[in-house]
């Protein structure tokens, strides 16, 4: 990733999310909370999850897994995001601008196949409950896991290798608050043709494969839950499926509206702001979503500062 043998760019100037000095402060408080939020909330459900060993069944190795995703996730571009609010010049490094673009990725990608992974899991626990045990072994989720590693680490690598071959020259101003892949390709003097066929394969691939067979997914349990003759047992099934659609909704749909969206459908401004969606309130929210709307998780805590207490 050294820039000597690809670009004559040594370092890029982030643009951020807005140029008016009034506002600065002001979005330094609020993302601040916000990632304080996600480190506490994700950092919190880990460590009930691991204390309580009613937690630990295959839902709640994914939610762990998922949470720290969240936080490693958020962690690759807010801390340099923050400094830049306060900062005169926003600069960022050449390697630094690469490395970040390659764990936002890498995170990025592994939680749409976690999630993936997680909608899987309520398909087997409500259409096939007396196969569970076995369906859902830990070797099996370990597998899970590891697959939605391997997927994100070559979807990365595919980003990351074309982005390295590209040729920056005397444009370094990236419109965007963090190293991206649309703003990166919108400054190179060489051509982006192989990059942007790269990009819409590679970024269809790691949204439709996920959404459709999370689709496909709740499609059969929707079928089971309609089955049940009981209120009580359709309630209850639905209430286990509930904070994994919301969280499924939130960052696939944000995910989809930035990068499936053409270039010349809106500007890169609207872009980035619409992306704070899924990098920053995503993130944040995952955690209250499994906490606020699961029974077991309240418990848990419960539970947990009880203990403390003692």
């Amino acid at each position: 990733m050294t820039p000597g043998n690809t670009s004559f760019v040594t370092e890029f100037i982030l643009k951020g999310l807005t140029d008016q000095p009034d506002l600065q402060l002001l979005l330094f408080l609020l993302f601040l909370v916000m990632y304080m939020v996600c480190m506490v909330g994700n950092l919190g459900l880990i460590i009930l999850i691991v204390l309580n060993s009613h937690l630990h069944t295959p839902m709640y190795f994914f939610l762990c897994n998922l949470s720290i995703i969240d936080m490693c996730y958020s962690s690759a571009f807010t801390p340099k995001m923050l400094i830049n609010f306060i900062s005169k010049r926003n600069i960022i490094s050449y390697p630094g601008c690469m490395t970040q673009l390659f764990f936002f990725c890498f995170f990025g990608i592994s939680e749409c196949y976690v999630l993936t992974s997680m909608a899987y899991d309520r398909y087997v626990a409500i259409c096939n409950p007396l196969m569970y045990n076995s369906a859902m072994s830990p070797k099996v989720c370990s597998s899970l896991m590891l697959g939605s590693y391997v997927m994100a680490l070559s979807g990365d690598m595919a980003f990351t290798l074309c982005m390295v071959s590209l040729t920056f020259c005397d444009a370094n101003t990236i419109n965007h608050y963090m190293c991206d892949i649309v703003p990166l390709l919108q400054l190179s003097c060489t051509s982006t043709y192989v990059n942007d066929l790269v990009d819409f394969v590679v970024t269809g691939i790691n949204i439709i494969v996920p959404t459709v067979t999370i689709f496909v997914s709740y499609g059969y349990i929707l079928a089971s839950i309609l089955r049940i003759s009981s209120a009580g047992g359709r309630s209850k099934a639905f209430s286990t499926c509930s904070s994994h659609i919301i969280a499924v909704s939130l960052f696939f749909g944000s995910a989809a509206f930035v990068y499936l969206m053409p270039s010349s459908a809106g500007s890169m401004d609207q872009r980035k702001i619409s992306s704070v969606f899924y990098t920053n309130v995503v993130p944040m929210m995952n955690p209250l979503i499994y906490s606020l709307r699961n029974k077991d998780v309240k418990l848990a805590m419960r539970k947990t500062l009880s203990r403390m207490k003692f």
